[in-house]
């Protein structure tokens, strides 16, 4: 479909052409310099009428031209908005990633407290096994007991 839309964009501007050649050729030359000009009965209202008729295909290839150059701005504002949306996609895409990663840091942040601190506690219990130690070590297996899930 757009070849033909393409082909008959063409037909104003190459009309518009073959009218001043016409127009050009019924003004300066006369019967003497080509024989065809003889046969028509006035050449200065045929010329007036090609004239007519070139003014209104200048028009019609106006529209064309106009019309192109609206689909073509239209077609670059398009791109430029999808450009912007796959930016602003990519932004968010980013900031998603560096929440994740910052998510998963502090979570390994916080499985390692909680294993330093049940190591302590259990060495602790193991070097001296008095009843203040034994209560850390409590401590420690109760709060693995509560973040088990999360870890």
């Amino acid at each position: 479909m757009s070849r033909w839309i393409n082909f008959l964009a063409l037909l104003p501007s190459t009309s518009l052409t073959l009218l001043i050649i016409s127009i050009a050729f019924l003004r300066f030359y006369d019967e003497t310099d080509f024989l065809i000009l003889g046969q028509l009965t006035s050449p200065r209202l045929w010329s007036n009428r090609l004239t007519l008729a070139a003014i209104v295909v200048a028009v019609v290839n106006l529209g064309v031209e106009w019309n192109r150059r609206n689909r073509e701005t239209d077609r670059l504002d398009r791109a430029e908005g999808q450009r912007a949306e796959d930016e602003r996609r990519r932004r968010e895409n980013r900031a998603r990633a560096a929440a994740r990663r910052a998510e998963e840091a502090e979570r390994q942040t916080r499985r390692a407290r909680v294993e330093i601190e049940r190591d302590l506690a259990l060495l602790t219990f193991l070097a001296d096994p008095s009843e203040q130690n034994r209560q850390k070590l409590t401590q420690a297996i109760a709060l693995l007991s509560e973040y088990r899930d999360s870890l």
